[in-house]
């Protein structure tokens, strides 16, 4: 079995570039995916952890379907009997509290906060790897990792760094990002054995079907609204657009190729850092679609983001080449 799963990730790691490639398009997934939670919110009543549960539940099962489609691909049985309690817990905490923690937090945070403390995630996958796996991060990973912070930093407040402030009840907000970085940066790190055995697609799809349904609960649970999912009348044309883009291109696609991407990486901390240019996806769809014009700040941001991501690229290939 685990011959045969492995054969069927071949592509991603016999060759370093497909799957880098898989997590960059995953990123500008999760770029565009809260400007298309935005256009949802707007056209209905709708709330932020409510979207999050349509976003994992049915993300989860349009995964299990495709799973069910490949051969290879086909036994979700194996790996639950084998592992269920390690699958249940990287459901929940992975990806039920990950992103019950983001959308939250969006109701107590600003978005430039929020954006900020969300996009650490490349920091915490290089500590979690280092204390985990005993991986270190190096002095080019830890210097273009602050270089890529504070361009993310200038990119969101468009050089106006008081943005960042606020008064002590943004802390709840701020405090539920770091726990969403936190968790979510986990998950990646620690769920990479199991996909080494089973699959990306098997093990994503488990874990995103399971994660929605722990979603279900918990949003019931916690804010006593229960999602309906056959219950479409308040929903307008658009929202209902929105919320089948947001499943099928945000997440069943989109945590696929990022998840799956990051865990046939040879350098999982490099491959998480291309998670800076999420905020740079997202400023270039703004332009393109949205005809937002960049202010200087917010170009030089982006220069300065998108040069640490390359310098330590660079650096680290040629360390490599000379060993």
């Amino acid at each position: 079995m685990i011959q045969t799963t492995n054969k069927n990730e071949s592509a991603w790691h016999r060759h370093a570039w497909i799957a880098y490639l898989a997590v960059f398009i995953g990123v500008i997934g999760h770029a565009s995916s809260e400007f298309v939670a935005k256009i949802i919110s707007n056209n209905s009543t709708i709330t932020g952890p409510e979207i999050s549960v349509w976003r994992f539940f049915f993300g989860g099962i349009g995964l299990v379907i495709v799973s069910l489609m490949i051969p290879s691909s086909r036994d979700l049985v194996t790996p639950i009997k084998k592992n269920g309690i390690s699958l249940i817990l990287f459901s929940l905490f992975g990806i039920a509290s990950a992103y019950l923690f983001f959308h939250w937090s969006l109701d107590y945070a600003t978005v430039p906060q929020v954006a900020t403390v969300v996009t650490t995630i490349p920091i915490f996958v290089g500590l979690i790897n280092l204390y985990a796996n005993k991986v270190s991060i190096g002095v080019a990973k830890i210097i273009s990792g602050l270089g890529a912070v504070f361009g993310v930093i200038l990119l969101v407040t468009d050089g106006a760094l008081l943005a960042l402030s606020g008064d002590s009840s943004n802390l709840i907000g701020i405090f539920m990002a770091i726990m969403c970085a936190f968790f979510m940066s986990g998950y990646l790190v620690l769920i990479k054995p199991l996909i080494k055995e089973f699959g990306a697609l098997r093990i994503t799809a488990i874990t995103l079907f399971l994660g929605g349904f722990i979603l279900w609960i918990g949003v019931g649970l916690l804010f006593g609204r229960w999602v309906v999912f056959w219950d479409f009348s308040n929903l307008a044309s658009t929202a209902m657009v929105g919320i089948v883009v947001i499943i099928l291109y945000n997440t069943t696609l989109t945590q696929w190729l990022w998840i799956g991407g990051l865990a046939a990486v040879p350098d999982i901390t490099r491959g998480s850092y291309l998670f800076f240019l999420k905020p740079v996806v997202a400023a270039f769809l703004s332009v393109t679609f949205l005809g937002i014009s960049l202010s200087i700040w917010q170009t030089f941001a982006i220069l300065i983001i998108c040069s640490a991501v390359v310098t330590e690229a660079l650096i680290s290939y040629y360390q490599q080449k000379n060993k």
